[in-house]
Order: structure tokens, then C-alpha cells, then sequence
């Protein structure tokens, strides 16, 4: 049996950290977490112990080292194909790649203006209401446009992005954190109610709740 080890920023605002660790929940794999808590004197130095890239998130298997969040769920897809990571229907899970690629590498506004980290963290209230730039409304209308599309397409069997939850859902349950804190107003760029049931729903999934309450118990 492989030993698996998580390294993770902290729960209250690592985006990056939520994603894999999301999947590998999914997937009801045994593996340890360690949180290096970030933006300290020691941080990097605790980092590049695990991970030759230098960042957080890192899966440790078996003494090797898998990073970047991506890589790691895609691994994930490999070892646990029962899992369901992906949409079973060619189309949707061609898809699903897209969408996930398109959220790894894009929206550079949202990530910019809307940034997670001590004093905005995705758990917990929200803080005050942001007005977007036009560069942000532009990835909020990219956003809006994608989630009705990808529900109206393939989104019959549940309430996820493709129905059933799977790693796309997990990519975008940080957006939908900072949507919530910076209360984003999704229906002015777009959203016939569609987008925002599809945050509520990533916001009350099981594992967010459990991840959230870590988090909230990580800042007392």
C-alpha cells in the first residue's frame, strides 16, 4: 500500500492547497496532511523540504514528490479510476478537461482583486461587497457563461458542473469561496440564478465543510 502525504498552505486562504485535497477526500484515500503555514520567516525554507517547485500543494507517494494541484489530481484520476473524477460521457469529459485547464491558467483579474490570504480568507464571513474592475467583470461573465453552459449541457444527474462532482468541481470550489467573500454579484454579469446555486452547492458540499471548519479553527 503506497504512503500518500499532502503538504498544504494554510486552510483558511491556500486556493491551491483545497483543490487536490478536495480530490483525494473524493477519492476516500488514506493519506497524512501537513499544513506549512504560509507567509513566515520559515516558510520557504519548509516548502523546498518537499517540493522542488517551491510551492504548496505537493503529494508525497511512497518519498516522491508530485506538485502542482493539477498533476496531482490527475494522478488521483490514474490510481483511483472508480472514483469517478471524471465524467464518464466523452463529450462532457473533453469538457471538463477544458474548463479545468482554462481555470488552472486564466483569470488572472480574479485572482489579482480577489486574492485569499490573512486578511481574505475563503472561510468565515464574507468581508465588504468589492465592485469590480471591467477586467473582472470580464472573467465574471466568462465564468457565468461557462457554469450555464456546462449545467445546461451536462448537468441533468446532480447538482454539480457535470451532474455528478467531479475534479472540475473541486477547481472551482476556491472561486467560489472568493465569490462569497468578496460578494461578487454574479446576476449582474450574466447569471439567471444558475451560477449562484451552483456556488451555494460547492460551499455545502461535505469535505468544503469539513476543510472550512479547519480552517475557521485555524485562525481561534
Amino acid at each position: 500500500m503506497q504512503t500518500l502525504k499532502l503538504v498544504i498552505g494554510d486552510k483558511a486562504f491556500s486556493t491551491w492547497s483545497l483543490r487536490p485535497w478536495l480530490v483525494l477526500k473524493h477519492c476516500d484515500a488514506a493519506f497524512e496532511e501537513q499544513v506549512i503555514h504560509l507567509d513566515q520567516p520559515t516558510t520557504a525554507a519548509q516548502i523546498a523540504a518537499h517540493s522542488p517547485a517551491g510551492k504548496v500543494p505537493v503529494l508525497i507517494v511512497d518519498g516522491v514528490a508530485i506538485w502542482d494541484s493539477l498533476a496531482i489530481s490527475l494522478w488521483c484520476a490514474e490510481h483511483w479510476p472508480r472514483a469517478g473524477l471524471w465524467p464518464e460521457d466523452a463529450e462532457a469529459r473533453a469538457r471538463a478537461y477544458s474548463v479545468v485547464c482554462e481555470m488552472h491558467s486564466a483569470f488572472g483579474a480574479l485572482r489579482t482583486e480577489c486574492s485569499m490570504g490573512p486578511d481574505h480568507p475563503m472561510v468565515g464571513p464574507p468581508g465588504p461587497p468589492l465592485i469590480p474592475s471591467d477586467a473582472l467583470s470580464k472573467d465574471l461573465r466568462r465564468l457565468v457563461g461557462m457554469w450555464l453552459d456546462c449545467r445546461q449541457d451536462w448537468g441533468g444527474d446532480g447538482p454539480y458542473l457535470f451532474g455528478r462532482w467531479s475534479i472540475a468541481d473541486a477547481f472551482f470550489t476556491p472561486v467560489a469561496a472568493r465569490i462569497r467573500h468578496y460578494q461578487l454579484d454574479l446576476t449582474a454579469h450574466g447569471d439567471d440564478g444558475t451560477a449562484g446555486a451552483y456556488c451555494a452547492t460547492l460551499l455545502s458540499q461535505p469535505d468544503f465543510l469539513e476543510w472550512e471548519q479547519a480552517g475557521l479553527a485555524e485562525r481561534g
